[in-house]
């Protein structure tokens, strides 16, 4: 009888592994499947709608995104698609179009493609001032706080800092070590943050500030911090060194590779306004 259970368990945990794989295959094919509609066909396809039906689904789309950014998640096109504009995608471009203009005279935000492969789009306050960026500085939200330390660190260190599991929430850790100096134990439940691995390495990930990549034949297995695409746009690295100035009393332009980033035109890849692909 046991020998049977434990047969059917491992029969259900393969069909389950088998139905998540087939879920996750689905996924990255629904944005392949959706073809960008040409002129003619938003053409066409607008004479066959109201201006009524136009506007209500457009709202659907600022709704969502609105959403969406409350949590800080990207908006992938294939999950827009998919889940909002439905049966409205031969119009998507005209929908996108008049979303953006919503955003940018309604709620004074743009939106930007961060992801060209992935067609994946975020808003950003227009209205902030900065260095070609919406700079996160002096934050009043405590996880943007956290945020502001790690991007910090990591800009400061060159763009990477590595990991290794068997360092980890120990002195020789960089990150960690850097927030266990500010309090915040990555290997206690803060009050504040709950469990600030997880903040760190998933819903920081998630919402693209930051990257936590494994590294390749590794073993113990490590990984490397990165700045994610949304942090690319949203971070002014100019606010960072002047920061980090203020904070181990320097000036800036002593970290000459850092300064020399942080004011260089093409110091960072800013993804351009979304082209509604």
């Amino acid at each position: 009888m046991s020998q049977r259970k434990r047969l059917s368990n491992t029969q259900s945990s393969s069909q389950s592994k088998r139905q998540s794989g087939a879920s996750v295959a689905q996924e990255e094919n629904d944005d392949t499947t959706f073809t960008q509609p040409s002129t003619s066909q938003v053409q066409r396809g607008m004479q066959k709608l109201t201006p009524a039906q136009v506007d209500q689904k457009t709202a659907e789309v600022v709704q969502y995104f609105l959403v969406k950014d409350q949590k800080k998640i990207p908006v992938r096109r294939a999950d827009l698609v998919k889940h909002v504009v439905k049966e409205y995608r031969t119009i998507y471009p005209e929908i996108m179009k008049r979303a953006s203009r919503t955003f940018d005279q309604v709620f004074g935000l743009k939106m930007i493609e961060i992801d060209a492969k992935n067609h994946m789009y975020i808003l950003i306050n227009k209205l902030e001032p900065g260095d070609g960026a919406s700079p996160i500085k002096s934050p009043t939200n405590p996880k943007m706080g956290l945020l502001f330390v790690i991007l910090s660190v990591i800009f400061m260190k060159g763009g990477v800092v590595r990991e290794n599991v068997w360092l980890c929430f120990c002195a020789a850790d960089l990150i960690w070590n850097t927030l266990k100096k500010l309090r915040v134990d990555p290997g206690e439940k803060h009050e504040e943050f709950g469990d600030v691995k997880k903040v760190v390495t998933d819903e920081f990930v998630r919402q693209r500030y930051l990257e936590y990549v494994r590294i390749p034949h590794t073993e113990p297995v490590e990984h490397e911090f990165r700045w994610g695409q949304r942090a690319d746009v949203e971070v002014s690295k100019t606010k960072i060194l002047e920061f980090m100035g203020q904070l181990h009393e320097q000036d800036p332009q002593s970290w000459s590779q850092q300064y020399r980033e942080a004011h260089s035109v093409s110091g960072s890849t800013q993804p351009g306004s979304s082209s509604h692909r």
